[in-house]
């Protein structure tokens, strides 16, 4: 017997969450399921729409306003393909369910966010936690790093900031974090020492690591008006924790977005999560889908032939195979990174329907030699039509009942266009919304 449901999602990332979300809007019955974990856990945090533009023109210069350059953009993009009004309409649905944990929702320009490299990342949405930081701002600086915490060289980051010229004098210093002394701390442990206030000695005496944490800091303070720390500043009490340390040094306290595992990203998780269990959606993770029976069914918009529907999935839950049954699916596995999209030495494939994905038979046309070049694999992925329906070779519709939405596209570089979360977003939401309204016409 399957397991039947209206709509089902295949992954569980940025664009998973936010197309099961679209589709329950709908009042109909939402499913996801997932091979992993959510890789949101890796990510920044930040909901980047486009930082950079895809031809790679001007890379030394970001993107000012995303939506002015989305009517730019090459046929085949992902926002090609839905448009600029969808992305605008994903980032105000995201608004509404991120509420005041994320800042940017006032305006259409870019942010500036200064990353742990040093470097001032272009983004459209960014956490609540982050927004004192913001590269804009003239404010001096100080940025804080631990001596547990290798990944966040506050010194280099400080002078790699001011070569990039921004407008605020900032320094960095590496301090001792109160409590631990261990460099292989989990972020975890020290976002829940500062979650749950937990006492630690500072100077002969025991405090709350909290106190003793700003107690550090305000030594090294010299008349600067805010201050980043790693993004480690708690998980499940972070906004109390950051309003504790700035009550006690009396400056603005902002969290700088981190390499993976990404803290942000986790919240960002837990965020998204939470809201797909107020909505209804059933979510199982740790089950690949391993299988699937088509049926014919539905029309081909652009031949006007009969296309294929696919009947069910069937996913391995501890070595059984379960049938799962939907009228509507959404593929949102991810890319070559998330395992979306597979290669071996012979040819590029989406495993879980076997989609066409387009890409040169030689495998050496796949790369350039040029590592920072305009690399083709960067773009493989799965071609769509502007309803987010997966082509064949020849143009016609795979599934007459499949979108795809994510990483999983072909058309465009997230890694160098800063486009990743906003992709996500927008496909996500465009194709949930039309597999809810196929189930409902």
């Amino acid at each position: 017997m399957a397991i039947e449901d209206d709509v089902l999602v295949v992954g569980g990332g940025l664009a998973g969450a936010t197309a099961a979300l679209a589709a329950a809007r709908e009042d109909v019955r939402v499913r996801i399921v997932s091979a992993t974990q959510s890789t949101l856990r890796q990510a920044s945090g930040l909901i980047d729409v486009l930082g950079y533009p895809p031809d790679g023109a001007g890379t030394e210069d970001p993107i000012v306003d995303p939506f002015d350059a989305i009517a730019d953009l090459p046929t085949g993009h992902p926002y090609e393909r839905v448009g600029a009004d969808a992305v605008r309409d994903a980032l105000e649905f995201f608004d509404r369910v991120a509420g005041d944990a994320y800042a940017g929702s006032h305006t259409d320009v870019n942010a500036l966010v200064p990353t742990y490299a040093g470097r001032v990342k272009p983004t459209a949405r960014y956490p609540a936690a982050t927004a004192a930081g913001l590269a804009s701002d003239p404010r001096d600086t100080l940025l804080v790093g631990f001596d547990t915490i290798p990944d966040f060289d506050a010194p280099l980051a400080a002078g790699h900031l001011e070569a990039a010229g921004v407008p605020f004098a900032v320094r960095g210093v590496t301090v001792s974090f109160p409590g631990i002394e261990r460099d292989d701390a989990k972020v975890t442990r020290y976002a829940h020492l500062l979650d749950r206030n937990e006492p630690v000695w500072r100077g002969g005496s025991e405090t709350g690591s909290r106190a003793a944490l700003a107690s550090v800091v305000e030594d090294r303070l010299a008349g600067e008006s805010r201050v980043g720390f790693p993004a480690i500043l708690g998980d499940d009490h972070a906004t109390a924790v950051r309003t504790d340390l700035e009550a006690a040094l009396d400056v603005d306290v902002f969290e700088v977005p981190m390499g993976p595992p990404s803290l942000p990203g986790l919240r960002l998780e837990d965020l998204l999560y939470g809201a797909l269990e107020d909505a209804g959606v059933r979510v199982t993770t740790g089950v690949p889908v391993v299988d699937y029976e088509s049926a014919r069914g539905g029309a081909d918009d652009r031949t006007g032939a009969d296309s294929d529907r696919i009947g069910h999935v069937v996913v391995d839950r501890n070595g059984a195979a379960v049938p799962h049954r939907a009228d509507q699916y959404v593929l949102a596995t991810g890319g070559l990174v998330g395992t979306g999209i597979e290669s071996d030495r012979e040819q590029v494939t989406e495993p879980v329907f076997d989609c066409h994905v387009a890409h040169p038979d030689d495998r050496y046309d796949w790369f350039v030699d040029d590592v920072f070049g305009d690399q083709p694999y960067a773009r493989f992925g799965v071609d769509v039509d502007r309803d987010l329906r997966p082509l064949e070779a020849g143009g016609g519709l795979e599934f007459s009942n499949l979108r795809a939405a994510g990483s999983v596209l072909s058309g465009y570089d997230f890694a160098a266009e800063k486009s990743g979360s906003g992709v996500s977003l927008a496909t996500g939401y465009v194709a949930g919304t039309r597999a809810a309204a196929e189930v409902t016409s």
